[in-house]
């Protein structure tokens, strides 16, 4: 064996536990790309125009959201549903296309291994989208346009976040 196949299997092999699980992450960030803090001025304008957007289809809506789960309406099933569309369709023309960032780079999309732990964590969510009336996306419109008792619901998932990162290594993946 070539010491660079040695050193190479050696490297492999000291693979430790939180570089195996950064494998199975929903988002891996490989931008090499630095850019000045108003760079992000531009997204800080989506997001705003998002919000807007959310308040004005009544997405955010706690009545709507509770039509949603007592059956009652389709208008969340049908944003829901044409989100979904749209997303299968961005990502196949994403692969199809070998479509670059806006800076060049090459989008790479990783194969996420399914598991339980995935089921648990949607139910989870979902008890809690249902019992609240937010989703996290939705907290940051709601909280702008007025209703800042949400800012509970936030704080409740933040800490959320927190005690999953201490409890990650016991919790089923």
């Amino acid at each position: 064996m070539e010491t660079a196949e040695i050193k190479n299997s050696f490297v492999e092999s000291q693979n430790t536990d939180f570089e195996v699980r950064s494998l199975d992450s929903v988002c891996i960030n490989t931008s090499e790309l630095k850019h000045p803090w108003w760079y992000n001025l531009k997204y800080a304008g989506l997001g705003i125009l998002f919000g807007i957007i959310l308040v004005k289809t009544e997405v955010i809506s706690w009545f709507r959201i509770q039509e949603m789960f007592r059956f009652q309406s389709f208008h969340m099933y049908g944003v829901i549903g044409s989100a979904v569309v749209t997303g299968i369709v961005s990502i196949w023309l994403i692969k199809k296309f070998r479509i670059k960032t806006i800076y060049g780079e090459l989008i790479q999309l990783y194969k996420i291994k399914f598991t339980k732990g995935q089921v648990y964590g949607g139910l989870l969510f979902g008890f809690g989208w249902a019992l609240t009336g937010a989703c996290p996306g939705p907290l940051f419109a709601l909280i702008g346009s007025g209703t800042t008792v949400i800012i509970v619901t936030l704080m409740s998932a933040i800490a959320g976040t927190w005690v999953y990162g201490y409890l990650r290594e016991k919790l089923p993946h």
